[in-house]
C-alpha cells in the first residue's frame, strides 16, 4: 500500500479537464462565479433569503410537497442520519454493488442489525424479494441504492416502494445520489419516506451539499425514536428552517449561492425535460457501448446517469483513461473495486448533451484504436 505523508503543493498550475466521471462534473461558469460574491453571516436576513430561495426552489423542480434540507455535507451523511433517525433496531438493505453495500456497513456501524438480499454485481434488486424478506421479518426500514454507480444498475425503486405501501410500519429510504435530478422519480406517489443527493452528481455543482425530503410519516417516526442524528435530525433541521428560515449549523455559504443560481438554470429547463436529455444520453452511449464492448448491468435495469460498459475487448482500461486524459483532456472513470480492468464508466450527467458525450466516445475510439 502506498502511502502519501508529504505534503504535495496545490499549484493551481494543471490543466482543465472535461469531466465524464460519474460524479463529480461540469460545472456551469456562472455557478462557478456565483461562490465569488462577498460574504455575509448566516443568521443575518440575507441568508434567510438565500437559504428559503434553495429550499422552495429545490421543491418545485423535485414536484414535491415534501419538507427538503440542504446540508454542507456529501450525501454520505443521509445514510448515517437516516438509518439513526428511522431505525430502531433492524433493517432490511438489498446489495447489488459498492455503494448499497456501504449502506449496508453504515447501518452496522451504528449497530443496527443489517439483513441483505445479496445479488451478483450488475444484476438489479427485485421486488418479488424484497416481498419476501417484509413477509419473513420485522423491519424499521428498507434502504436502497436507485443507482448503483459501481455497475451503471438502476434497481426498480418505484415497484419496490409500491409494494412497501402494504408494510406501512416500514421505511423507505432511498440513496438517489447519483442519479436525482437526471432521472424523474414522482417521490409522493411511490410510498419514499426519504431520499438523498449529493448535488455534484445530476444537479451539476460543484461537491459539498446534499439534499434530502422527507415525508410526514418520517419526521414523526423520528418523533418516537429515543436518539436519532444531531446534524442531520429532520426535527432539529426543520424545525429550525420553520422558525428561522435557516440550517442549524453554520453552512456552506458560497455553495449554497451557487446552487441558487443552478437551481434556476434546473428550474427552466424543468424536471421533465432534463429526465428525457439524460435519457437520450443514456441512450446514445448504451448504443455505443454495444456497438464497440458490452454493457456490465443488466437488461432492463440501467442507468440513465451512468453507463458501465464492460471492457469485451479486453482493451488496457487504466492506460486508455490515462491517454484520453492527456490527449483530449477529458476524464472519465475505470471500473470500480475488483471490476476496475472488468469495465468502465462514463458519466453522463447534470449539464452534458449527446453531442459531448460522443466527443468523448470518439476520443475513446481514436486511443483504442477502434
Amino acid at each position: 500500500m502506498v502511502h502519501v505523508t508529504e505534503k504535495r503543493e496545490y499549484t493551481g498550475e494543471y490543466a482543465d479537464k472535461t469531466l465524464y466521471l460519474p460524479g463529480p462534473t461540469e460545472v456551469r461558469d456562472d455557478v462557478i462565479e456565483a461562490m465569488a460574491e462577498p460574504m455575509f453571516g448566516h443568521r443575518m436576513e440575507r441568508m434567510t433569503d438565500l437559504y428559503t430561495t434553495i429550499v422552495e426552489d429545490t421543491k418545485e423542480f423535485l414536484d414535491t410537497d415534501r419538507d427538503v434540507i440542504v446540508l454542507t455535507a456529501s450525501g454520505t451523511a443521509f445514510w448515517e442520519a437516516t438509518t439513526l433517525n428511522l431505525v430502531e433496531d433492524r433493517m432490511l438493505v438489498p446489495t447489488s454493488g459498492a455503494f448499497s453495500e456501504r449502506q449496508a456497513n453504515v447501518a452496522e456501524r451504528l449497530e443496527k442489525d443489517v439483513d441483505r438480499i445479496e445479488y451478483e454485481w450488475g444484476q438489479a434488486v427485485k421486488p418479488e424479494d424484497v416481498r419476501d424478506a417484509l413477509d419473513a421479518g420485522d423491519y424499521d426500514a428498507v434502504g436502497m441504492v436507485m443507482n448503483e454507480t459501481s455497475t451503471g444498475v438502476r434497481n426498480p425503486v418505484e415497484e419496490i416502494g409500491d409494494l412497501l405501501g402494504e408494510y406501512p410500519d416500514t421505511s423507505f429510504v432511498v440513496d438517489a445520489i447519483s442519479c436525482l435530478g437526471g432521472d424523474f422519480i414522482d417521490i409522493e406517489d411511490h410510498n419514499i419516506d426519504a431520499i438523498f443527493t449529493s448535488t455534484q452528481k445530476a444537479f451539476a455543482m460543484p461537491p459539498g451539499l446534499a439534499v434530502c425530503t422527507v415525508s410526514d410519516a418520517a419526521y414523526e417516526r423520528e418523533l418516537e425514536r429515543d436518539s436519532a442524528s444531531w446534524y442531520g435530525g429532520f426535527q432539529r433541521c426543520l424545525d429550525y428552517y420553520d422558525r428561522k428560515g435557516q440550517t442549524h449549523s453554520t453552512p456552506a455559504i458560497p455553495l449554497m449561492l451557487a446552487y441558487r443560481t443552478q437551481l434556476k438554470h434546473m428550474l427552466e429547463e424543468g424536471h421533465h425535460r432534463r429526465d428525457e436529455r439524460h435519457r437520450e444520453m443514456a441512450e446514445y452511449t448504451r448504443e455505443w457501448a454495444r456497438e464497440h464492448f458490452d454493457l456490465y448491468a443488466e437488461e432492463g435495469y440501467r442507468s440513465q446517469t451512468v453507463t458501465c460498459v464492460e471492457n469485451a475487448r479486453d482493451i488496457n482500461v487504466e492506460a486508455t483513461v490515462e491517454a484520453v486524459s492527456e490527449r483530449y483532456d477529458m476524464v472519465f472513470a475505470s471500473g470500480y473495486g475488483a471490476i476496475s480492468e472488468e469495465s468502465f464508466r462514463i458519466g453522463h450527467m447534470g449539464e452534458h448533451t449527446v453531442e459531448s458525450i460522443q466527443a468523448l466516445t470518439d476520443a475513446i475510439e481514436d486511443v483504442a484504436g477502434l
